[in-house]
């Protein structure tokens, strides 16, 4: 008999039921490899705390799949780079920048591809 297959994950499963910037982003890997990582990121309302800056030593390329994200850049000062539903962006590695702002009210959720 055969079976059907099933999917791996839902990338809609367990989100948060009441989006709420106090609490912790949630990041979930979903695939780890030798120079290769995925991850799924939940956003409901946070942002880079002032100051800081991610400067990863892997490329990015990120994908929002629901929600609204800002994201600023330390090399393009005073411009905010807006993230709606299927917009996708690629980060070279060393790139410093901060999540600006993430939609209030509403869940984000991001797909992250870290690569070498």
């Amino acid at each position: 008999m055969d079976t059907p297959p099933l999917p791996d994950t839902n990338l809609f499963a367990g989100l948060p039921s009441h989006p709420d910037p106090k609490a912790a982003e949630q990041f979930d890997i979903l695939l780890a490899r030798p120079g290769l990582r995925i991850e799924r990121i939940v956003s409901t309302g946070q942002a880079s705390p002032a100051g800081f800056w991610y400067d990863q030593a892997q490329h990015e390329w990120v994908v929002l799949l629901t929600g609204a994200a800002g994201l600023a850049f330390a090399d393009t000062p005073g411009q905010t780079l807006v993230l709606r539903a299927g917009d996708a962006v690629t980060i070279a590695a060393h790139r410093r920048h901060r999540v600006a702002w993430t939609a209030q009210g509403e869940t984000t959720v991001w797909l992250a591809i870290h690569y070498d």
